[in-house]
């Protein structure tokens, strides 16, 4: 008999890429028709229209919310739970603690984050939780080995699963006159987009010139506390470096069939990330298994996928080197192919149907391991 699953998650309508992974995962562990249920954490801001497959909601603006959450979790074989740093209540979300402790059935906690120079109190949190926990995942072998080194653990608890993706390749690319660019997800500060900017405006040399579409809408905790003002700044770059025209600012929201045509459009996939610490993006593994070239910034997630493989990685806030490597992908003879070539050995391990097996055997080696439960005989 297949396990039943419990999710503990940010799950649509809220947009965050936690939302949109805990979905992904729910759909496909439950797809065979095993029951499962979302346990979905949610901030009093946040859309609360009604979703399919949500059992309870544990809203962080109340106090002791999680014994509810963990109650409702307790009604399944196994619970996995998502974790990152501040979408539970408590200093850096510490209230997903007592919860893990008060969970009866097997837990899998998938870690989004981990930190290379975290605070005391996330770096005890954080251990807390692994302890707590009867196995973990991590999406990357970068995050495994910073968790191994850095955080006193048991590393035998520590799976690494890749981050799932959809099956974009059959999707139809469409033909285009010109070279596309793209970048996806929410934005916001730290997402590059200004360095991406400058270096498309050095390509303008190019015949034809290229056309560089920015999808997504602003990530709502950056609305909520600065608006607009992000986007409106990258408007005004783009305006200075004289490029409007061939930039397209596109914050529609795209149902899954509708994100494949748009990825698949794509020439080369540009990820300008600020960050240094990004140990799984999910917008990186979505380009790879699309078979589209990739050019990143080196956050850890994308040295690890890329190097050597189906993509270049250049330098943090370095337009020029942004520049040079996408002219290599829509000039160098033979680049581009290898590149999709490289991205076609890795796209079946990352679909979704192969992650989500993964996690079934993991899940199904942890009720196996558990002891009989013994039922007194009557007296």
């Amino acid at each position: 008999m297949a396990p039943t699953y419990g999710f503990l998650s940010t799950h649509p309508p809220t947009q965050c890429g936690l939302a949109t992974f805990n979905s992904a995962l729910a759909t496909h562990l439950t797809a065979g028709g095993a029951p499962g249920g979302v346990v979905r954490v949610i901030a009093g801001a946040d859309d609360n229209r009604p979703e399919p497959g949500v059992v309870h909601t544990w809203w962080t603006t109340g106090s002791a919310g999680w014994r509810g959450a963990a109650s409702a979790l307790n009604g399944f074989d196994v619970a996995i739970v998502q974790h990152e740093y501040g979408i539970y209540p408590g200093p850096d979300g510490q209230d997903v603690l007592p919860l893990l402790r008060w969970l009866t059935v097997p837990s899998i906690v998938v870690l989004h984050t981990v930190l290379s120079s975290p605070t005391a109190r996330q770096k005890s949190l954080l251990e807390q939780i692994v302890a707590a926990a009867d196995a973990v995942v991590t999406m990357t072998d970068t995050a495994r080995n910073r968790l191994v080194a850095g955080y006193t653990v048991d590393a035998g608890k520590v799976t690494v699963i890749p981050h799932g993706a959809a099956d974009h390749v059959s999707a139809p690319a469409g033909p285009h006159q010109r070279p596309h660019l793209l970048t996806w997800g929410l934005l916001g500060p730290g997402k590059g987009i200004e360095w991406a900017l400058r270096a498309f405006a050095l390509l303008q040399d190019l015949q034809p010139s290229p056309t560089y579409t920015i999808a997504g809408r602003t990530h709502p905790k950056v609305l909520r506390l600065h608006g607009e003002a992000y986007r409106a700044g990258l408007h005004l770059l783009g305006a200075q470096l004289g490029i409007s025209t061939g930039v397209h600012y596109d914050s529609v929201y795209r149902d899954d069939a509708a994100l494949s045509r748009l990825i698949r459009s794509a020439d080369v996939i540009l990820l300008p990330y600020d960050s240094r610490e990004q140990v799984t993006s999910g917008v990186l593994i979505e380009a790879v298994a699309a078979g589209v070239p990739v050019v990143a910034t080196p956050f850890p997630h994308a040295v690890e996928v890329l190097t050597g493989g189906p993509g270049l990685v250049v330098p943090h806030q370095n337009p020029k080197a942004m520049a040079r490597a996408v002219r290599r992908i829509l000039t160098e003879p033979g680049l581009a192919a290898s590149l999709t070539s490289r991205a076609s050995a890795l796209t079946t391990t990352l679909r979704w149907p192969a992650v989500a097996e993964r996690y079934d055997a993991l899940a199904r080696d942890l009720l196996s391991a558990r002891p009989p439960v013994l039922i007194a005989a009557p007296a």
